[in-house]
């Protein structure tokens, strides 16, 4: 494990803190672009199952590119906006760390803006357990542009979590994936004087602030956004999605699948009972 990240018990508190700001964090985060959803699942409909869904921002996306997803989250909260957003997929509460699946029972893993809160030695190879060979894991970040000034002075106030991504080094290190590709997509977010509001709420930094602070630290926000005399018009943020994949490493068998070839298996996913089985084919 890296000296770099945090010692695991501190995120996992943190990270399931986001229930109390649910609809905020629906309303205000920006979802991902199609082609950086399409590189995540790649090839053709795949079973997918996504780890840390919060209220379905990703979990959408994927179910309208034609995948059958299931979804886990460890807040409640959090789930239930999912499910209001996306009825379709199966949604369950659960960890990285205790996936509720099959051995080998599903294409692909993705986790969107929350690999960092995981337990890499927990999770990875229980992730590497329920994918198929040839399966694999696709971890995602939305990290603000800041090349761009203005988007910097917006970082000084929200913060600079989500530019991040070297969470994304456990699964380059580990012996249970192959190589790990990259690539990166952009797109914008519109926000308005509202949302904005809502984006700044669905911080982990503003969380854990009094409600003096969050309420200082709101009022610095909107002044941010006036003082760009943004209005109804709005204002556009650019953001980098950055995207990581990797197969799976087949103890038995070696891969010989990549991403971008459809599994031919029919899929088996669980919900932690041993009656309760989901099954599903594309046909």
């Amino acid at each position: 494990m890296s000296d770099e990240l945090p010692a695991a018990p501190a995120p996992v508190d943190r990270a399931r803190s986001f229930g109390s700001v649910a609809e905020a964090y629906d309303r205000g985060r920006p979802s991902y672009p199609a082609e950086a959803v399409a590189w995540l699942a790649g090839g053709e409909a795949k079973v997918v199952l996504e780890l840390a869904a919060g209220t379905g921002k990703l979990t959408r996306a994927l179910v309208d590119q034609g995948h059958a997803v299931f979804a886990t989250e460890p807040d409640e909260a959090m789930l239930e906006v999912l499910r209001d957003r996306v009825p379709e997929v199966s949604a369950k509460v659960a960890t990285a760390e205790e996936i509720p699946a099959n051995d080998r029972s599903v294409d692909v893993v993705v986790v969107a803006q929350a690999f960092h809160w995981f337990d890499p030695e927990s999770a990875l190879p229980e992730i590497a357990r329920v994918l198929k060979p040839g399966g694999h894991v696709a971890l995602v970040w939305n990290s603000r542009d800041e090349r761009i000034p203005w988007v910097r002075r917006m970082g000084d106030l929200l913060g600079r979590q989500d530019l991040d991504t070297s969470s994304a080094d456990h699964l380059v290190h580990s012996d249970l994936f192959g190589f790990v590709e990259e690539a990166s997509f952009k797109h914008w977010q519109e926000v308005n004087r509202e949302t904005v509001l809502d984006l700044a709420r669905s911080r982990s930094s503003f969380l854990v602030m009094d409600e003096e602070e969050q309420e200082r630290h709101l009022a610095q926000v909107l002044a941010f956004y006036d003082d760009y005399g943004r209005g109804m018009d709005g204002m556009q943020i650019p953001y980098v999605t950055r995207c990581y994949r990797a197969v799976v490493v087949d103890g038995d068998e070696p891969a010989t699948s990549g991403p971008d070839e459809p599994s031919q298996e029919g899929p088996v996913v669980s919900d932690g009972t041993d009656t309760d089985m989901l099954l599903i084919d594309f046909r």
